[in-house]
């Protein structure tokens, strides 16, 4: 596509600076791609959506912004079809991001179970399916597993679009492996899957690029899309269950750290009771499970007692059910292990200052308990500056906060500043060069390898059932 500068004044933006290219190529200037992925954004992020506002928030003239948003319309990127509300005059043409212009792919994988998503370009989900899925299986058959379950969402909620990229949340730290905008090569996220080229294989099976981050930076990243931390620039993400580990918000952005390790809190040492140990071993999910079972055969808890008299199985739920039901082991179990976690999220809240402190796991989702008592030690051993506006909650999202913030991974590596200058000029990241060259990469990889999956495009080997719609 050929930018227009007839009209423009002469101007650094205007000027056509780039080296020829060849015969039937579009020429343009690197100051018209500045300014064309300077409006995106702006109308993107919302930070302008009239012409008016473009004109005054870009500071570029009314010509450019004009021949600027032509081109982006017809790059299918904006939609100038809306009118606003007049005042005093025409009404004007309201410019909006067309998030439905592609879509997302988002899979969750946790020790037993996978999430499933589809995404709009806002990070908005518009299905999700939820299903039992053993990791220890490998990642052969859960790459198999997951591309029949990627092929069931393609083919019954594409509507025609395409795909952008995919995100994959992952249980355990996912380290920076490099500074590629488009990753191609499997980081060492968990033991043996390094050697199998899952991220390769996806790649070139839907031909789009994949971003593989933790399941504690996933879930950060959707409660600050589009639960409690909306709009917030600092925030604290706690993750509890067998792992402990913290997502960290600072002025808005997900801090990961030098390696991609940022967060790994379980190991902090805590002592209780002349007992020595890490935040995990006394506070997470398999304390908990142990002294529920203890309880339940010394006969502290009736109530866990008569679980395993009816030949049930005592899990950390079923000790946080019986605290719910005001069992008093349970309620001691649950009440202990929340002060030992408050005790070290009091530490991080008086070193980060943040704004909102988020707790989410299944354990914290269902009892009200363990959360009474991390809020009781935070607010006792912190500042009175730290403490006087901070909000402790549970998340709002529960198991969608790792499908979201996967597809927010996406959508900010896609519109990066500098990534989006390399693809805008051709409408889609799926044309940009550097991506082209992870394809390639990935697909060597994967036949040096002799990975990938089993299934072939379109097979889904069975439609899952309880696909939720958003």
């Amino acid at each position: 596509m050929v930018l227009k500068a007839s009209g423009e004044p002469r101007s650094d933006d205007a000027r056509d600076d780039s080296p020829r290219r060849g015969k039937g190529r579009p020429r343009t200037s690197d100051g018209a791609t500045q300014s064309l992925a300077a409006i995106l954004e702006l109308v993107r992020q919302g930070a302008a959506s009239t012409r008016q506002e473009i004109e005054r928030e870009s500071e570029l003239g009314r010509a450019i912004v004009a021949d600027r948003l032509a081109t982006l319309t017809a790059l299918g990127l904006v939609d100038e079809s809306e009118l606003g509300t007049a005042s005093g005059g025409r009404a004007p043409r309201l410019v909006r991001f067309r998030e439905q212009a592609a879509r997302v792919l988002v899979a969750t994988l946790d020790q037993t179970a996978i999430g499933i998503g589809l995404a709009d370009l806002s990070g908005r989900l518009l299905m999700e399916h939820h299903e039992a899925m053993d990791l220890a299986l490998g990642p052969a058959a859960v790459l198999d597993r997951l591309c029949a379950v990627f092929d069931w969402v393609l083919e019954k909620h594409l509507d025609g679009s395409t795909v952008w990229g995919i995100g994959i949340s992952a249980p355990g730290p996912v380290p920076i492996a490099d500074d590629s905008r488009f990753p191609a090569q499997t980081p060492a996220f968990l033991p043996a899957w390094d050697a199998f080229p899952f991220v390769e294989s996806l790649i070139a099976r839907y031909e789009s690029p994949v971003w593989l981050r933790s399941s504690v930076e996933t879930m950060t990243m959707g409660e600050l899309k589009a639960g409690a931390g909306a709009n917030l620039q600092n925030m604290l993400f706690i993750k509890v269950g067998k792992r402990i580990g913290a997502g960290i918000v600072f002025e808005g952005r997900l801090y990961r750290g030098a390696q991609g390790a940022a967060g790994l809190i379980g190991q902090l040492p805590v002592h209780a009771g002349g007992q020595g140990g890490t935040i995990e071993t006394l506070a997470g999910s398999d304390y908990i499970e142990r002294e529920g079972i203890a309880a339940a055969s010394e006969g502290k808890s009736a109530y866990l007692a008569d679980i395993v008299r009816r030949g049930g199985e005592i899990t950390a739920i079923e000790v946080g059910q019986a605290a719910q039901m005001g069992d008093a082991a349970g309620m001691e179990i649950m009440s202990r292990a929340g002060h030992l976690l408050g005790h070290s999220v009091a530490t991080l809240a008086n070193m980060l200052n943040p704004a909102l402190i988020v707790l989410s796991g299944s354990i914290v989702q269902t009892n009200d308990i363990l959360l009474a008592a991390v809020r009781e030690t935070v607010y006792g051993e912190s500042h009175p500056m730290v403490t006087r506006d901070l909000r402790i909650l549970r998340s709002q999202l529960g198991s969608s906060a790792g499908l979201v913030g996967a597809a927010m991974v996406v959508v900010d590596g896609l519109f990066d500043h500098a990534t989006l200058r390399g693809w805008i000029l051709n409408g889609s990241p799926l044309r940009h060069p550097e991506f082209a060259e992870a394809m390639t990469n990935a697909g060597q990889r994967t036949q040096a390898m002799g990975g990938g999956s089993e299934t072939e495009p379109g097979n889904s080997r069975g439609a899952p059932d309880g696909a939720r719609l958003s």
